[in-house]
């Protein structure tokens, strides 16, 4: 491989390292492993806990036998079992992590970006209401210096822009 290709090979792998989806990937991707542990904290912490207080932390032990036999636990067992129990718990977990994220997390701040919004929006407003007036500002002046050259028998001022020139009049 000659320098040239390895120069081009490194100058495109860096290109594809610095393009911003891909950094901004790898950001989201430590950012999301570190909210894991959090919104699991909050759920091993605080929901589970509530939770076993009404009924059992664990689900495991709950099976269903199909064809029986069903005696002893692991390797050992025989028949058919359905581990409907760890369904359920994977189910739950899921339903509570995401109880969790979506009302500390997303509902926040959802309400945060919509205040934030609310601002903007009405900054804009006000720049707005203030060039409008400024344009009522300017329309009334105009409609007063055309009343009063009206009442002064002067030359009158058009808005067209066609107003008459001076010294072009008697021909």
């Amino acid at each position: 491989m000659s320098d040239q290709e390895k120069t081009s090979l490194w100058q495109g792998f860096k290109a594809f390292l610095m393009r911003g989806n891909v950094v901004d990937l790898a950001v989201a991707v430590v950012i999301g492993a570190a909210f894991t542990n959090i919104v699991n904290s909050v759920v091993e912490g605080i929901i589970n806990p509530l939770v076993g207080a009404f009924g059992t932390q664990n689900l495991d032990s709950y099976t269903s036998c199909l064809k029986g036999p069903c005696e002893g636990t692991g390797d050992a067992a025989t028949g058919v079992r359905i581990l409907w129990g760890s369904v359920l718990g994977a189910t739950l977990q899921f339903v509570i992590t995401a109880a969790v994220v979506y009302f500390l997390m997303v509902l926040p701040m959802a309400k945060y970006l919509a205040r934030v919004e609310a601002r903007r929006k009405a900054k804009e407003g006000a720049h707005e209401v203030v060039e409008v007036t400024e344009l009522e500002v300017l329309k009334e002046i105009r409609d007063a210096l055309l009343a009063e050259r009206a009442q002064g028998g002067g030359k009158s001022l058009r808005t067209d822009g066609g107003g008459e020139q001076p010294g072009a009049g008697g021909r």
